[in-house]
């Protein structure tokens, strides 16, 4: 009976090892896409550059006269601009990470290859 046992934990782990690249690069890349849209919601969430600009001119802190407006004006464009440049950062941050994923089985066999001098 334990031979049965062992013959399939043996098929499974064969079935495992040939099925993973396949998954790596279908389910994977779906379950890793959805990661990284999940980091730039968050990431939109915090910064809110759009929340600035729809309030661009409302005046901050109650001060209705003039330069009170222009000032408040001049502070949310500058901090539509910074929180933007910010969030295209982290875009491409997380451009990187998606690319780290797609190149790490690549490097893995690389470096295997490698390592055994083919």
């Amino acid at each position: 009976m334990w031979i049965l046992v062992l013959q399939r934990m043996a098929l499974e782990f064969v079935f495992d090892l040939v099925y993973f690249p396949i998954w790596w690069f279908t389910g994977g890349v779906k379950q890793a896409l959805k990661f990284c849209y999940g980091l730039m919601q968050d990431a939109n969430m915090f910064m809110a550059p759009g929340l600035w600009l729809k309030n661009m001119f409302v005046p901050m802190y109650g001060q209705t006269d003039w330069q009170g407006r222009l000032m408040s004006i001049f502070m949310r464009f500058i901090n539509v601009i910074g929180r933007s440049i910010g969030l295209f950062i982290w875009f491409l941050v997380v451009l990187v990470l998606f690319g780290l994923w797609l190149a790490f089985p690549i490097f893995i066999v690389y470096m295997l290859l490698i390592s055994l001098g083919l």
